[in-house]
């Protein structure tokens, strides 16, 4: 789908998106996407709820907006020659706290995406589409590489493979994902499945 370009009314300085962004993320963890509200948002920046819904026209493209923030590089600009390598790089962009801290958000935005239409359109929009298309990028490098046959059906699974891993992970051993813990599934479980 094509990139939704927001009309921004208000002049908000980097900064202070930061700061609006941040206070979203904050909230998030502290009661859930259900408990989030404007007006949370709002009291906790010294911000106005008119200037929310000019800035962003929703919660959740609010929310989603901060969790594209928190994203510090794109999966496809990493490179380092080989797919491993590549996958490698990706999980050490973020350090262990990142990673429990995001694992919590992606769980606690799991449940709402599927009670709000809204949420789930402009996460896929957002950050599902985007990531995929990212990662299709490393994905072809590796086969125009000859690293990964072109048929292998595990190429349609590796972000479900991936998102598995991280999202589980303290369902099943009640533990946060780490980096140790994701270099090691890479490495017994998808980089296997995709022949290497």
């Amino acid at each position: 789908m094509a990139e939704v370009t927001m009309t921004r009314r208000s002049r908000i300085t980097p900064e202070r998106e930061a700061e609006l962004y941040d206070a979203v993320l904050d909230l998030l963890r502290e009661v859930g996407y259900d408990g989030l509200t404007m007006d949370a948002v709002a009291a906790r920046t010294r911000s106005s709820k008119a200037t929310l819904y000019r800035q962003w026209g929703s919660k959740a493209r609010l929310t989603v907006e901060a969790l594209r923030r928190r994203q510090n590089t794109h999966v496809g600009e990493v490179d380092t020659g080989s797919l491993r390598g590549d996958f490698h790089a990706m999980v050490q962009r973020a350090d262990d706290c990142e990673m429990e801290e995001d694992s919590a958000l992606i769980r606690g935005l799991a449940m709402a995406v599927h009670a709000d239409p809204d949420l789930l359109q402009v996460f896929r929009e957002r950050i599902i589409e985007p990531e995929l298309a990212e990662l299709d990028v490393v994905l072809n490098r590796a086969v125009e590489r000859g690293e990964v046959r072109a048929d292998n059906p595990a190429l349609g699974y590796v972000m479900h493979m991936m998102l598995g891993a991280f999202v589980t992970r303290t369902l099943i051993d009640e533990s946060p994902p780490t980096q140790n813990y994701l270099l090691d599934y890479i490495d017994a479980v998808i980089i296997p499945a995709l022949g290497l």
